[in-house]
């Protein structure tokens, strides 16, 4: 079962979002204090978390990066009472693959909840997402296996991280712009475009030789990004 690691320390919320999650046949287990959440993580192997950001004992930005310490692909969901461009993407910055806005919907935290676990299997909104290896000069990705290689060395990807460099991938030249990426990576119609820009400097940095000067993902200025494919580009079916 794929169990969800929900660390909310206001018990209304708490049981709110857990309730909705039951109704939709996901288990969970609850926390009300950061390091209760990071202490039972590796006993709870989550498949994703629901993860507030003004929890007792740490905060929820501390619990990411333990987590993340701890497990680079598990997908998590960040819930935050503050609204300012800087404090959503201070979340996007150290790993989160989501986020959503107090007050909320129960029922949308679901579906968000709920994208993030077909993704990790696989999925995209849509279907079943598509096997096979994809190759750019020392870039190697299994995405039936989620899985990249650069040079030989495995990449610590997020969830949504994998995601985006696999479509990139599999659209070499052409020019995508933030709106593009958040229907088809995120599944979104409507969302913040600075996600977007926030998971594509993290992916540079993980992927390019020198991040401030990137030759695979250029930005295609007004327009959006491009991926552009090195010598002994393949996509393996």
């Amino acid at each position: 079962m794929s169990t969800v690691l929900v660390v909310e320390d206001e018990g209304t919320v708490r049981e709110v979002v857990c309730a909705y999650l039951h109704r939709a046949g996901l288990p969970t287990h609850e926390a009300a204090d950061g390091l209760v959440a990071v202490r039972a993580f590796p006993d709870v192997r989550p498949a994703v978390v629901v993860l507030d950001v003004m929890v007792p004992g740490i905060d929820g930005f501390e619990v990411l990066r333990r987590i993340r310490a701890m497990d680079p692909d598990v997908p998590v969901l960040m819930l935050t009472a503050r609204s300012t461009e800087q404090d959503r993407i201070a979340g996007l910055e150290l790993g989160a693959d989501d986020y959503v806005t107090k007050p909320f919907s129960a029922r949308e935290l679901v579906l968000r909840v709920q994208g993030l676990l077909r993704r990790t299997a696989g999925s995209s909104p849509g279907g079943p997402g598509p096997s096979g290896t994809v190759r750019d000069g020392d870039l190697v990705v299994d995405r039936g296996a989620r899985r990249a290689t650069r040079a030989g060395a495995e990449l610590a990807l997020t969830s949504r991280e994998f995601d985006l460099l696999v479509h990139l991938m599999t659209h070499p030249g052409v020019v995508l712009d933030r709106d593009d990426l958040l229907r088809e990576v995120w599944g979104w119609e409507v969302g913040d475009r600075s996600t977007v820009t926030v998971h594509v400097r993290r992916l540079r940095e993980k992927v390019e030789a020198d991040p401030s000067r990137p030759a695979r993902i250029s930005t295609v200025w007004g327009r959006g990004y491009r991926w552009d494919r090195a010598q002994g580009y393949a996509d393996e079916a």
